[in-house]
């Protein structure tokens, strides 16, 4: 969680010191644009002041103001509820003061003009000059009232919100649109209360040509009824490119909306009850925080994808969420913080979490094969590596007489020698799911059914068994050619109840396992020289196996630490042949001696039918008497399909009670 909240808390700065305010400013835009564009209510039109009116009027800019006053007199005659110049006429008209009093006149003769006044600044080194710029006294005092018109650019010189008081030497003015919003409402258009706070977020109907425009040469020329305004709230202002009175917004990211359009998405906005509320951007950053917290516990629980698919989903839901409140509760959340501390929290936890991985694959590589360490990272926390008792396979193995050989070898000798063959015993224990619990010089020991379950672990630790008898033959020729001595390795296996997990002091666990399995294990490791075989298996683990490898009886040992007799058994090796059996029926006659068929009498031979066949061998059932291994007899096989009889010298290479296994020695 601590790491989480640190996540959360450099993007919850991030955003306190301003680093995400761009971003914030093009999620603004997008949301207008995703949203797309609304049909006024509020009755606003706009005159404008536009290239046509130019071409039609042919006269040279600034207008003459007698004009204006001509254009209320004709728009004055459809009453509407108010009439806003976006035009400031804070000098005198350079066609003399009779211009100045004709539209005076016309202005007093309507009587609900507003005038627009223009704030401006003039920073020096040492001191900012600020004035308004109102209309020339005789102009305004015929006027119903006068406001500043000037826009409120932000750093990306986007329009989005406007003041409508500002203060200028302990005395406070009203805006353009202040104005006009409190004559349309004595007029009698129904008006929504004022946002409580400063500076009101316009909530843009759409872009240019969005409310009703009428070029000013055509109601000049009387092109247009009067009438058509009636009762509305009429924006005269410049709308031509040339007058430079145009401004990016949310509608018109190219930068071409008009400001006496602007002005008008304003008035919609105050009259109809529909400004935008910034939430507090500590709401943002407590986000942030609760997300790097959030982010952090599923990326540690899920692997990558699953985790990596679950913060994709909160993304997208919290943005729909923003959008939702945008479009409907009139909320602009900041959209940043949130999925910014997702994805940090995301990528540095996975990031971490690998680098984790890595160093616990390199730690449990020393244990278990590369597929249980892999299933291990992956299941985490499920898989319990602490110490529990439960029910396994242990195998021991050793190389016989390694001390005395050792001892014509260099010290280097010997320890490039178990390297390589450490190195493929241990591979042979990992390809069979096996871990190796521990070298102890050249002998392996190694666990099955741990720490993932294996409900064949007592025929993994066989297979691997018979795997280091096959692995070590090529090993001993290597040996013998360099050193004149072959190699022999005896493997002891054992299934049994035994406490498994780390285990160890405060200063070093290791993962192992302890208990009388695996004592008994060890014991059965050692048997096999008394035998002279390679592998024994106790009497629990052939009950596990039996049916699935050949295997013979050896009898009851007593080993040393225990009071009762072990069963014991031996693996034949011939478990491990490669030539292909078939299943066939077929019969054997067996008859005893290393002589010819020809020349056995009466009743020297047994019939029984045949289990499988090979080029290599066969085995037998159902004989009604054990053959000793290693006895040299004569075999004679009836396929049952009309072929020729087979007539072969095998010998026993392995038997159980009423089966045999024979090798064919021809």
């Amino acid at each position: 969680m601590l790491r989480g909240a640190l996540f959360g808390g450099v993007v919850a700065l991030a955003t306190l010191v301003g680093l995400t305010a761009g971003t914030e400013r093009w999620v603004y835009n997008s949301l207008f644009e995703w949203r797309g564009p609304i049909q006024p209510h509020t009755p606003i039109i706009i005159v404008s002041i536009d290239e046509d009116s130019f071409d039609e009027l042919n006269l040279q800019w600034p207008w003459p103001r007698a004009l204006h006053g001509q254009f209320l007199d004709t728009i004055s005659k459809g009453k509407p509820a108010a009439i806003g110049f976006d035009l400031v006429f804070a000098e005198p008209s350079s066609h003399g003061p009779e211009d100045d009093l004709a539209l005076a006149e016309a202005i007093g003769h309507a009587g609900n003009v507003v005038l627009g006044a223009a704030f401006t600044e003039v920073k020096s080194q040492h001191s900012v000059k600020a004035d308004l710029n109102p209309p020339l006294p005789v102009i305004r005092e015929k006027a119903a009232a006068y406001g500043f018109v000037n826009p409120i650019p932000e750093d990306d010189a986007f329009v989005r919100s406007a003041m409508l008081t500002r203060k200028l030497g302990g005395t406070t003015y009203s805006s353009f649109d202040l104005q006009l919003y409190r004559l349309g409402e004595k007029s009698g258009i129904r008006a929504a209360p004022l946002p409580p706070q400063q500076p009101v977020l316009i909530n843009y109907r759409g872009g240019p040509q969005t409310f009703l425009t009428i070029p000013y040469y055509q109601v000049l020329n009387g092109e247009v009824e009067p009438q058509l305004f009636a009762g509305s709230l009429v924006l005269v202002g410049a709308t031509s490119p040339v007058l430079h009175d145009v401004f990016p917004t949310p509608f018109a990211t190219r930068g071409d909306m008009p400001g006496v359009e602007i002005h008008a998405n304003l008035l919609e906005t105050l009259l109809q009850g529909l400004a935008l509320t910034r939430v507090s951007i500590w709401v943002g950053v407590a986000l942030a925080i609760l997300a790097g917290i959030g982010v952090v516990l599923v990326t540690n629980r899920l692997r990558p994808l699953p985790a990596l698919g679950v913060v994709s989903g909160v993304i997208a839901a919290y943005a729909a969420a923003a959008f939702a409140l945008f479009v409907w509760g009139r909320y602009w959340l900041d959209l940043a913080p949130v999925p910014a501390a997702l994805v940090l929290g995301y990528g540095a936890t996975v990031v971490e979490n690998f680098i984790k991985e890595q160093r616990e694959k390199r730690r449990l590589s020393r244990y278990f094969s590369p597929s249980v360490v892999t299933e291990i990272v992956r299941q985490k926390e499920d898989i319990n590596l602490g110490s529990a008792r439960r029910r396994m396979t242990i195998l021991f193995s050793d190389i016989r007489g390694f001390t005395s050989i050792s001892e014509k070898m260099t010290p280097e000798e010997v320890v490039g020698f178990l390297r390589e063959y450490l190195t493929v015993m241990t591979d042979a224990v990992f390809q069979n799911g096996g871990t190796v619990d521990k070298y102890i010089g050249d002998a392996i020991m190694a666990l099955y059914n741990v720490p993932l379950e294996q409900p064949d672990h007592a025929a993994r630790a066989v297979r691997t068994a018979l795997a280091f008898q096959e692995r070590i033959k090529p090993l001993s020729e290597k040996f013998h050619a360099k050193h004149g001595l072959d190699l022999r390795c005896g493997v002891g296996v054992h299934t049994g109840d035994a406490v498994v997990g780390t285990i160890g002091s405060e200063q070093r666990l290791e993962y192992t396992a302890i208990g009388d399995t695996i004592n008994l294990g060890s014991r059965l490791e050692s048997i096999t020289k008394e035998y002279h075989v390679s592998i024994v298996i106790s009497e629990s683990t052939y009950e596990e196996v039996k049916g699935q490898f050949t295997a013979r009886y050896l009898g009851e040992v007593k080993v040393k630490g225990k009071e009762i007799p072990v069963k014991i058994y031996a693996v034949a090796e011939s478990n491990l042949r490669h030539t292909d059996r078939v299943p066939v029926k077929a019969a054997v006659t067996i008859f005893e001696g290393d002589v010819s068929i020809a020349e056995f009498q009466g009743d020297l031979s047994v019939a029984a039918p045949v289990d499988d066949l090979s080029r290599g061998g066969c085995a037998a059932h159902d004989l009604p008497k054990e053959y000793a291994m290693g006895h040299v007899v004569q075999l004679r096989l009836d396929l049952l399909d009309g072929s020729p009889l087979i007539n072969v010298k095998g010998k026993v290479a392995w038997t159980s009670k009423e089966k045999a296994g024979f090798a064919f020695l021809e």
